[in-house]
């Protein structure tokens, strides 16, 4: 979340930048106008409880003296009865001005281009060549079916539509891209993390994904766990309320998980095979570091995700988001797209943000910055995650793209010594 510093010291610029996002700026005045009503209790109680304070100190030195205090003592129980009634009514108002500056996005970073849109976007970024086929290519779904590696229909029955089931040499080939994409980021420096894919509502929070997302999360009421739409939540959460060294920082994880969203609000969209789906598997890239370096740690995430695609030959783009197309948390994104030759259409398989302080502040994360005088000042860390990359449609890509005219899928060579075979 924002800070409410920034809001009440630069109102009109926070308004300004929430602009470029193509949101709406009134709730700035009802923040300011919350904080305000926040800040008149908060000196009213102060007052109080320098009076009460004060007399305190006076019935002391009376009832040491044998002088009769039941006058003072009954004053301070009243004014004991308005602190209290003032401290609950901050209390609401705390929890009321939360609740609003839940709902305000990030601020876009200057460097982020104008838009209106995504028709806005801006492609910065393509790599390799597309394929030259003398025959007509096949949909993921047609070849999933002819070589039995993919069986939509039964996953429908077992859980509903959106939950594919891999079978045979598919679900090998899925889980080589997860064992792969994990030794790969493992040598780019980052720690490998197994996380739960159940967590408690205070993660959800700190993470920014509810209230606001709310409705898109698969929730279990009798615990109060959400299911987690990325790896992102608890990957973010290992460090929640912890004061970490500087020394340490950057900080880098990766973790696989399963994925879960309900897509509320996305019907009409594709939803045939893997182009939308409410379970796939994802690699997660996490990094904290400090806000200094954070711009430039965002440019080595975006390699580091985008070398899995160069390794595994993978046509594919990047396009820096807009300032009304990028998401709640981030002040930067990218997003990696590759190219479905059925589709005939790029399909986005990863985006790479950088969150600043934004998910830190709410979760808590900070770390002892070293002053020059040697002296510590305790700041929140920057986050930042990208997607190093999800399954779903990079199988679309990868299995399109490497079709033979006989229907057979060959298997990228980095991957051979995963899958134990070179074709499919």
């Amino acid at each position: 979340m924002l800070d409410i510093k920034l809001i009440r010291d630069n109102p009109e610029s926070v308004k300004n930048k929430l602009r470029l996002r193509k949101e709406e700026v009134s709730v700035i005045d009802k923040i300011l106008d919350t904080d305000g009503q926040r800040l008149i209790l908060i000196s009213k109680s102060e007052t109080l409880k320098e009076l009460r304070n004060s007399v305190s100190d006076e019935i002391a030195v009376m009832k040491k003296n044998k002088q009769d205090a039941s006058d003072k003592i009954a004053e301070m129980k009243k004014v004991s009865d308005e602190i209290k009634a003032y401290d609950e009514e901050l209390r609401k108002v705390d929890a009321d001005l939360d609740m609003q500056l839940r709902y305000v996005p990030n601020l876009p970073d200057d460097s982020v281009p104008l838009g209106n849109s995504e028709k806005d976007n801006a492609e910065i970024l393509k790599w390799g060549e597309k394929n030259s086929f003398d025959f007509d290519v096949k949909d993921h779904i047609e070849l999933g079916k002819a070589l039995d590696i993919l069986d939509f229909e039964r996953g429908t029955k077992i859980s509903g539509s959106g939950f594919p089931l891999y079978k045979g040499k598919g679900a090998k080939l899925e889980r080589a891209l997860i064992n792969f994409m994990l030794d790969e980021q493992s040598k780019n420096g980052y720690k490998e993390v197994m996380t739960p894919v159940l967590v408690n509502r205070a993660s959800m929070e700190a993470a920014e994904k509810i209230p606001k997302f709310e409705e898109d999360m698969y929730h279990i009421e009798k615990d109060d766990l959400f299911a987690i739409p990325t790896a992102e939540v608890p990957i973010l959460n290992i460090h929640r309320d912890e004061i970490l060294k500087q020394d340490d920082l950057p900080l880098k994880y990766c973790g696989f998980t399963n994925c879960f969203r309900r897509e509320a609000g996305s019907y009409g969209k594709d939803t045939k095979g893997f182009l939308r789906v409410h379970q796939f598997n994802k690699v997660e890239l996490i990094n904290f570091c400090r806000p200094e370096d954070s711009y430039i740690e965002l440019e080595k995430m975006l390699d580091d995700a985008t070398g899995i695609l160069k390794k595994l030959n993978i046509h594919y783009r990047v396009i820096e988001l807009c300032t009304a197309d990028i998401g709640f948390s981030a002040s930067k994104c990218y997003d990696i797209e590759v190219w479905s030759y059925a589709e005939n259409k790029w399909l986005e398989a990863s985006s790479v943000s950088n969150c600043t302080d934004f998910q830190t502040r709410r979760a808590m994360v900070r770390y002892k910055k070293v002053l020059d005088n040697n002296k510590t000042k305790t700041e929140f860390v920057h986050a930042l995650n990208g997607s190093g990359l999800a399954t779903s449609r990079l199988m679309v890509a990868l299995m399109e793209a490497y079709q033979t005219k006989e229907g057979n899928i060959i298997v990228p060579e980095i991957l051979r010594s995963y899958t134990g075979f070179d074709i499919i």
